[in-house]
């Protein structure tokens, strides 16, 4: 989506504030010993009592209101009865759509005690969230997201999900540009233009760099062991920094 004037700019901001809401009013509640479905059955209670839907359930027919992924599941975990325990990495993913238009925004919750290899890959992909947001201006090269990410990821010793990446977004869940690889891709000659919405979202890992389907046919996983972090927010590219859309 280009955003076309104020009324694209407020229906986006009030999309990605519910969102961000509903993440944080998760995190808030997200405790040891509750299950993956009480955790979801939060970010579903909020979204209705804010208007919002869940974009999952009502573009793909997911079987949960929001994914919720723990420990070796990367990314579109199912909510069920697995409980969360100490020491556990929780990711939670909240994407919704509000009156005509869709947000998407996640993060990483690590239940203490916290190991040092964790406590470093959260803040290797907080950074490397921050320098591709620095990267989506107007003008400048699709691949410039990736890079940043890429060149965070190695300066901190840290891999990447490549078969993940960020995407498009505004009055669907997926748009245009539909894949935007977390790596430098020197074949992607896409550029970046004013008022084009996209997610970022990194994916940092010390596993495998390609992330398998598990048999429920939508959780995707690495190696048993091994951890994986994602942060995401929606933005609106300008001419100077990005607007972020999913900011409580």
């Amino acid at each position: 989506m280009t955003i076309d004037g104020r009324e694209d700019l407020e229906g986006l901001r009030r999309a990605g504030r519910v969102a961000a809401r509903c993440l944080a009013r998760m995190g808030e509640a997200l405790d040891p010993g509750m299950t993956t479905a009480e955790l979801d059955l939060v970010g579903r209670e909020y979204m209705e009592a804010h208007g919002a839907r869940s974009a999952p359930e009502f573009c793909y027919d997911f079987p949960a209101a929001t994914c919720i992924s723990v420990n070796e599941e990367v990314a579109h975990g199912i909510a069920g009865e697995r409980r969360i325990e100490a020491g556990d990495l929780v990711h939670v993913d909240v994407s919704l759509e509000l009156d005509g238009y869709f947000s998407d925004t996640g993060a990483a919750y690590p239940v203490p005690p916290v190991n040092e290899v964790r406590r470093r890959m959260i803040s290797a992909t907080r950074r490397a969230l921050r320098e591709a947001m620095r990267q989506a201006r107007h003008g400048r090269r699709l691949r410039n997201i990736g890079r940043a990410i890429e060149e965070t990821a190695t300066k901190t010793g840290f891999g990447l999900i490549r078969n993940l990446g960020s995407h498009g977004i505004g009055r669907s869940l997926h748009e245009e540009p539909k894949f935007v690889p977390g790596f430098d891709d020197p074949n992607d000659e896409r550029f970046l233009h004013d008022g084009m919405v996209l997610t970022i979202e990194p994916f940092l890992t010390n596993g495998r760099e390609q992330a398998k389907t598990a048999k429920d046919g939508w959780t995707l996983l690495n190696k048993p062991g091994t951890t994986t972090v994602q942060f995401e927010h929606t933005i609106v590219v300008t001419r100077k920094k990005p607007l972020v859309m999913t900011l409580p």
